[in-house]
């Protein structure tokens, strides 16, 4: 059982950063892949990042690349989301994820994933 808490939201203009966090409870955190999903009102929850257990291997969606950074820190149960040069498009709720089952291909598919988080609100506007 991994439970999960997000914080790190917030209110940020067009270009700015923020960076989030995911405190994941449970002495198996080490053993599950962590994602970071997004979702707006009226539209499917949607893939954002991946990292596998050690850290090594990472995933993002093509509208991330390059601006965004999924880390985790397996010594103190937390995953994070370094975000820079955020745009309106980004506005969304951001929810942590955990699955055990490595894959990959379907590491976008929420899905496979165990546990969320309760998310937290990303607003970008000027």
């Amino acid at each position: 059982q991994v439970q999960l808490v997000e914080s790190g939201g917030g209110l940020v203009q067009p270009g700015g950063s923020l960076r989030l966090s995911c405190a994941a409870s449970g002495r198996t955190f080490s053993t599950y892949h962590m994602g970071w999903f997004r979702q707006v009102p009226g539209k499917e929850r949607e893939f954002v990042a991946f990292i596998g257990t050690t850290g090594i291997i990472k995933y993002y969606v093509d509208f991330v690349k390059g601006r965004f950074t999924i880390s985790r820190d397996n010594t103190k149960n937390t995953v994070h989301l370094q975000m820079n040069n955020l745009n309106p498009e980004d506005t969304a709720v951001y929810y942590c994820a955990a699955r055990s089952r490595w894959s990959a291909s379907d590491y976008y598919e929420k899905v496979q994933y165990d546990y969320w988080g309760q998310g937290t609100q990303v607003t970008v506007s000027s």
